[in-house]
Order: C-alpha cells, then sequence, then structure tokens
C-alpha cells in the first residue's frame, strides 16, 4: 500500500512561487508517464543500485516524478518517501505503488524547500529531477541539509554534451528568457558543477558518466513528434512560439536532424552522470 500527504511547501516569494507552480503545470502537460515507461525508467533502478539500498534504510527520493527511484528502493525494503512539484505524476506512481503492494509515503513538495528536519534520511536521491529545480544551490542545499551525517546522497542528471542535454540547447533559442537567477538544467551533469553546489559538506564523492541505450525511436522525427506529444519542457516550448509558424518550422526541423545525428542502427546513447557522495 502507499500513504499519503497532500499538503504542498513551496515556500520563497510570490514571484518564486508563481514560477514553481508553472513549472509543475509544465510538467502535468503531454504525459511524462510515457516517457517513463518508453524511455527512462530504467535510470532510478541504476541509480539505487548505484548506493545498494537496503532494508529499513529512510529513503528521500527528490523531484521522484512518478517514483523511478521510489519504487526499486521500495522494492528493496527500505522505508521511502517520494516528493515531487507535480502530484499529477506523484498519482502516477502512487498507483504503481498499489498494485505492487508497496508502501511509499507520497508528498507534493519543492526541492528547494523540503519539508522534514535535519538529518531525517539515511539516504537522498534524485534521477533527472533536480536539476530542473531553477535555483541550483538552494535544491543542492536541501539534498544535503535532509541527509543525516553519515548518509549518501546520489544524483543521476543529464549532461550538457549528451543527447537530452543537445535538446535543451536546441530548444534555448526558441524558450522564453530563464526568470532571472536560473540555472540551466543540465549544469547538475558536470561533476564540477556538483562538487561547486556540495562544497566541503559531502565526502567521498564519486562521478561516472553513463549513458542510457534508447532503442524506442526509428528516426529524427518519430523522436520529435513524441517529445511534441509527451514531455513537459518540449511542449511548453512550442506553446510559447505557436503563432509563429515560420519558427515551428525551424524548430521542427532542427530536433528531426538532432534525433537523426544521434541516432545509430536505430539506437540512442543518452549520456548522464551519476554522482554519490557521503554527508560530513
Amino acid at each position: 500500500m502507499s500513504t499519503d500527504t497532500l499538503d504542498t511547501t513551496i515556500t520563497g516569494t510570490a514571484e518564486d512561487r508563481a514560477l514553481k507552480a508553472k513549472h509543475a503545470a509544465m510538467w502535468a502537460s503531454g504525459s511524462y508517464p510515457t516517457v517513463v515507461d518508453d524511455v527512462v525508467a530504467a535510470l532510478g533502478g541504476v541509480l539505487v543500485d548505484s548506493v545498494d539500498i537496503r532494508p529499513g534504510q529512510h529513503v528521500l527520493d527528490v523531484a521522484a516524478g512518478t517514483g523511478t527511484s521510489a519504487l526499486p528502493a521500495a522494492r528493496r525494503g527500505a522505508d521511502v518517501t517520494a516528493t515531487d512539484l507535480t502530484p499529477e505524476l506523484l498519482d502516477v506512481g502512487r498507483a504503481d505503488a498499489t498494485r505492487e503492494g508497496l508502501t511509499i509515503t507520497w508528498r507534493t513538495a519543492d526541492a528547494e524547500a523540503l519539508p522534514y528536519p535535519d538529518g531525517a534520511f539515511d539516504v537522498v536521491l534524485s534521477a533527472i529531477g533536480v536539476m530542473f529545480a531553477p535555483h541550483h544551490q538552494r535544491a543542492a542545499d536541501e539534498l544535503i541539509r535532509v541527509c543525516r551525517p553519515g548518509g549518501t546522497i546520489a544524483v543521476l542528471n543529464w549532461t550538457p554534451e549528451g543527447f537530452i542535454g543537445q535538446v535543451f540547447a536546441t530548444l534555448k533559442p526558441y524558450a522564453p528568457p530563464p526568470p532571472p537567477g536560473a540555472s540551466p538544467a543540465p549544469l547538475w551533469g558536470r561533476a564540477d558543477h556538483v562538487r561547486r553546489l556540495f562544497g566541503d559538506r559531502v565526502t567521498d564523492l564519486v562521478a561516472h558518466q553513463q549513458t542510457l541505450h534508447v532503442d524506442r525511436f526509428t528516426d529524427g522525427v518519430d523522436f520529435r513528434e513524441f517529445m511534441k506529444t509527451n514531455y513537459g519542457p518540449t511542449i511548453a516550448v512550442y506553446r510559447s512560439i505557436a503563432d509563429d509558424p515560420a519558427k515551428v518550422a525551424a524548430l521542427d526541423a532542427d530536433l528531426a536532424a538532432l534525433g537523426d545525428r544521434f541516432l545509430t542502427d536505430r539506437a540512442m546513447q543518452w549520456e548522464y552522470l551519476l554522482v554519490t557522495a557521503r554527508r560530513v
């Protein structure tokens, strides 16, 4: 079974709250669960396996989405809590947990203002989630704060040079300017950036670049249409240029070309950075 905590904990200024509400709505658009099921589901298991989660550990999955890390952690017998800004994604994970008979606590919460006391968890995880919190230092501070001394922090994020990093680079010229103070999500895919964010508050930091094998797409057009239909950030950019057919056509061509460039024998390798560290 799963347990639910439905209160939100988004804090900050009115402008910040509006930004977080916009982010939550973006990820609720399209069908991110389809992206998970068809492409990225394996990454949660990779992250959980990397830190060898054990029965009885208190585990927090931050920016959990549909629970790609929370579910495999719970299967290992951990006491798991999953948080995300977007309740619609948590609803999908909650249903999956119920079908499997897994006990997970689901909570709508902001990665930059987690509603937990200092040192509450043995393991703090995030797979391609916390990278999208706009203020990287705030998010990193929260990951560290809620992890107990001696506990483990593990994050898995797309690299700037890898395929999804290049998707965001392709979208950028067509997208509205980011809000002041926001940092590009793929920076979390650079080991030096993560080291700066964590600073001397962690030890034993290990970073590995790895790839996700993706054989879902036949060509660049197939990839583009999948992202236009299902992936919130892509949908948001297309909505922002919907009144400009020339820009839509140009972005269509750019995304299809990018997909074709990364496809070899109908498969892609999507690069990510896996970082593990121990809190001092």
